[in-house]
């Protein structure tokens, strides 16, 4: 089975120019033959909190509709950042849209202090199957304590699947943490970054690929934005640049 992580550089806000790119991105992917594709941390919006109540959309909307078209189109199953509305507050979500299937969400369970004025946390863990494959997603800060590993891994996770919107500083920590988790819970770790303008900081990119030893397979540099090809059978990875992104 492959796998994508795609290093994208979200547009501010811009929830249609941000679908295109992420449509575009899927079909790159599918013609490398991917199955499973993820995005950074709130790729669709760009990783801003101050913007996340007025962009959330629940993970039913319509909006999201040409997303699953691709999804349905190429017979892949996409993961992607997007802020979702509950009665408890907003969450940082992962919708998981599955062709021909009912769309899953997973919702970031630990957040960051800074976040904490615009997200309420979720509660739940979740293991989804593509092609006989166990799969848990984990978002950003989380991804980051062994525990939430640990618990997935219990629950039958075969590769860990983390989406993140870090910083220089958050990927070197990243780069010491994965591969410990891989080695420790033998589950290889494939990690989607974003680049360019988030927030208040520069997303530092990194986007990378883990074996269940934790060897670092692929990796993109800090400012590209492109995908990270994993192949499962073969435990090998490919990092590849996008060409003709759409602006």
């Amino acid at each position: 089975m492959k796998l994508c992580a795609v290093q994208l550089a979200s547009r501010k806000g811009d929830l249609e120019g941000n679908l295109q790119r992420h449509r575009y991105c899927i079909e790159q992917a599918a013609a490398l033959g991917a199955r499973l594709v993820v995005f950074p941390e709130l790729s669709l919006t760009g990783y801003e909190p101050t913007l996340a109540r007025q962009l959330a959309l629940p993970v039913s909307s319509a909006r999201l509709d040409p997303l699953q078209a691709s999804c349905d189109r190429h017979g892949i199953t996409v993961a992607f950042g997007l802020p979702l509305p509950t009665p408890n507050g907003i969450h940082i979500g992962m919708p998981i849209l599955r062709p021909g299937e009912p769309r899953l969400t997973y919702a970031k369970q630990r957040l960051h202090d800074d976040e904490l004025p615009f997200f309420a946390a979720a509660m739940q863990s979740l293991v989804f199957e593509v092609d006989e494959q166990h799969i848990a997603p984990a978002i950003c800060y989380e991804s980051m304590f062994m525990a939430h590993a640990e618990k997935v891994r219990a629950q039958g996770a075969g590769l860990y699947l983390v989406s993140v919107a870090k910083t220089a500083k958050g990927i070197r920590e990243g780069y010491e943490h994965y591969p410990e988790v891989a080695r420790r819970l033998n589950m290889p770790v494939l990690m989607a970054n974003c680049v360019g303008p988030a927030d208040t900081f520069i997303g530092a990119g990194g986007s990378a690929a883990w074996d269940s030893h934790g060897n670092l397979l692929a990796a993109l540099d800090e400012r590209t934005e492109g995908l990270v090809m994993m192949d499962l059978a073969t435990a090998s990875a490919t990092a590849l640049t996008l060409p003709d992104l759409p602006a």
